[in-house]
């Protein structure tokens, strides 16, 4: 629902996740190239999540929006090497929530002695799996993580991110979340979005300058999907 003067209203769990993405330095301001090579004045960097008290409360926020999933997976996958311990955590967050849901992830390179394979994890033949990641930029990783999913058998349910970035897909007027959506056939979604950031930090006042940066790159990314389409 849109809050008073227009602004997106922000859910109180995904402002209490940005707040800790900011206490745990995950999230900087600065000039940064994508992987898409357009340049940002964001960064998202998971990495930085490196304690258990931290890991634990990531996953109980990833745990909060896969319930509102329609179907509960039976696994979640994180693809290497980022989405390795998000997945983890995920997968304890639920756990704290009383459900019980497999991890599953992927090795880079094929391991072609002791276990082989590719894949670590529970098993994905015939049961709905979920990914999982940071970010959605332009969709490509996901689309590989599907791949790798359906070829072992798993029913991909979804996708779950940590933030949306609302960035244009190469081609038409969709975000690249939206066209991913559409190519993967399932809901792609995140804890937040870009245009959650912009709200959640509209409200706190607490970065004015990081702010408008923020803005002129969202009206930016929104003249791109205009010419685009």
């Amino acid at each position: 629902m849109p809050a008073a003067g227009g602004a997106v209203e922000v859910k109180p769990r995904v402002r209490a996740f940005l707040r800790d993405l900011l206490d745990w330095g995950v999230l900087s301001f600065g000039e940064f190239v994508l992987k898409s090579g357009r340049h940002a004045p964001y960064f998202f960097d998971f990495g930085a999540v490196a304690s258990g008290p931290a890991l634990l409360r990531l996953g109980q926020h990833f745990a909060a929006a896969v319930t509102e999933f329609d179907a509960m997976p039976h696994v979640v996958f994180g693809p290497a090497y980022k989405g390795i311990h998000l997945a983890t955590s995920v997968a304890i967050g639920l756990a704290d929530l009383g459900l019980e849901v497999n991890l599953a992830f992927n090795r880079k390179e094929v391991k072609p002695h002791g276990e082989g394979g590719w894949l670590i994890g529970g098993e994905l033949s015939g049961r709905r799996v979920l990914i999982v990641d940071d970010v959605v930029s332009d969709g490509t990783a996901k689309r590989e993580a599907a791949g790798l999913v359906r070829s072992a058998g798993g029913i991909l349910s979804g996708v779950l991110v940590a933030l949306d970035r609302e960035e244009p897909a190469p081609q038409g007027r969709l975000s690249a979340s939206r066209a991913l959506s559409s190519q993967l056939g399932v809901d792609v979604r995140g804890v937040a979005s870009l245009g959650d950031l912009i709200e959640h930090l509209r409200v706190e006042q607490t970065h004015p300058e990081e702010l408008a940066g923020l803005l002129e790159y969202r009206r930016g990314l929104l003249r791109v999907q205009a010419e685009l389409g």
